[in-house]
């Protein structure tokens, strides 16, 4: 796991630098590569096996070129919120998504019936 944690972040970076394209451009390019499997899913009947490991795969470097865009400094063609702020504002984000979907599931489980009714 961690592996592919560092190689992700390394094509992100990777993308970004060595053309070029900087932070944003790089995560536009990542974005549109995890919607290629999408694509190839629902027109073509792609193997869902291979389309969810394709597009999972590039999650890693799509997040990264997005976050190391908001966090860098403007000199490095970022926004320059820095890594601390970016965290925090991210993990905040994590954190309601997971507490909505709970909620919404625990709304939608079927009431138990006691025994004897």
């Amino acid at each position: 796991m961690l592996s592919t944690f560092a190689l992700g972040t390394a094509a992100g970076d990777m993308a970004a630098r060595t053309p070029g394209l900087g932070w944003f451009a790089a995560g536009l390019v990542f974005a549109a590569m995890i919607a290629v499997p999408g694509v190839l899913r629902a027109r073509f009947g792609v193997s869902e096996v291979l389309t969810f490991w394709w597009a999972y795969v590039l999650t890693r470097p799509l997040g990264a070129s997005f976050a190391d865009w908001f966090a860098v400094p403007p000199q490095d063609r970022g926004l320059g919120l820095g890594t601390g702020p970016v965290t925090l504002a991210l993990l905040t984000v994590i954190v309601l998504l997971v507490g909505a979907l709970a909620v919404r599931a625990r709304r939608a489980a079927p009431m138990p019936v006691a025994a004897g009714d």
